[in-house]
């Protein structure tokens, strides 16, 4: 039997952004029955969404998340019996500031064809929303969390993005989006750009441009919204 796909499955990043995800997209993930996703329950709501017919109690499903580490010996086993595999993250696409890239390796490893599916990327959109250089940029992932190494980290992002003309992207956890903003607008030079990219998609979408010295007239609050931030330099 020959070896089985695995399908990056991309889901959307507001809670009523279904139609962000193209239907061949939803076509595919409704006939999968092997899936690693971050949370069971959520991916289970999303399955039933996009086809209420699916028979999700035939469907397997193992955790990938902060506290669960992947099972490599698991999509091996499933990959190997020539099932297609799926995986999901909680908002937007897998191993893209989300879990999965391991096991995307361990599938290229198996020579599995590995097959990314279409739908949206908070940090590709922000990025094409924020009027910054779209062909030198840098995604960093979460910032340090404790002073001073939070600040430090901004400074050397904003001599990075001025020495390079690079755009750099970073992410927070939600609840911390506030502290993160006015640790920004205390840290950077006033001529800095940042570009803040919340809500993406959503009901509440807000995705502006503005020197450091304008959004201290003006910071948003972003407390439990899902933001990106982008700085230039």
């Amino acid at each position: 039997m020959s070896v089985g796909n695995l399908y990056l499955i991309p889901v959307p990043l507001s809670e009523n952004g279904l139609d962000t995800i193209p239907g061949a997209v939803k076509q595919q993930s409704a006939g999968l029955r092997y899936f690693f996703v971050e949370n069971i329950r959520t991916a289970r709501r999303y399955l039933k969404s996009i086809d209420r017919d699916i028979p999700i109690e035939d469907i397997q499903f193992a955790e990938i998340n902060n506290q669960v580490a992947p099972d490599i010996q698991l999509l091996e086993r499933w990959l190997k019996d020539g099932q297609n595999v799926g995986i999901m993250s909680e908002a937007g696409c897998p191993a893209m500031a989300d879990p999965g890239n391991v096991l995307v390796r361990k599938a290229h490893e198996l020579n599995a064809k590995v097959i990314p599916l279409t739908g949206p990327s908070s940090v590709l959109l922000a990025l094409m929303a924020s009027g910054f250089n779209g062909q030198g940029f840098r995604f960093n992932g979460y910032l340090p969390v404790k002073e001073p190494l939070r600040s430090k980290a901004i400074k050397e992002l904003e001599q990075v993005s001025a020495a390079r003309n690079e755009t750099q992207i970073f992410i927070e956890t939600p609840y911390r989006n506030n502290q993160l903003l006015q640790e920004l607008l205390r840290t950077c030079r006033h001529t800095t750009r940042i570009c803040i990219a919340s809500d993406i998609t959503g009901s509440k979408e807000m995705i502006k441009t503005l020197p450091v010295a304008d959004w201290k007239k003006q910071a948003p609050d972003l407390h439990k919204i899902p933001s990106v931030f982008l700085l230039m330099a």
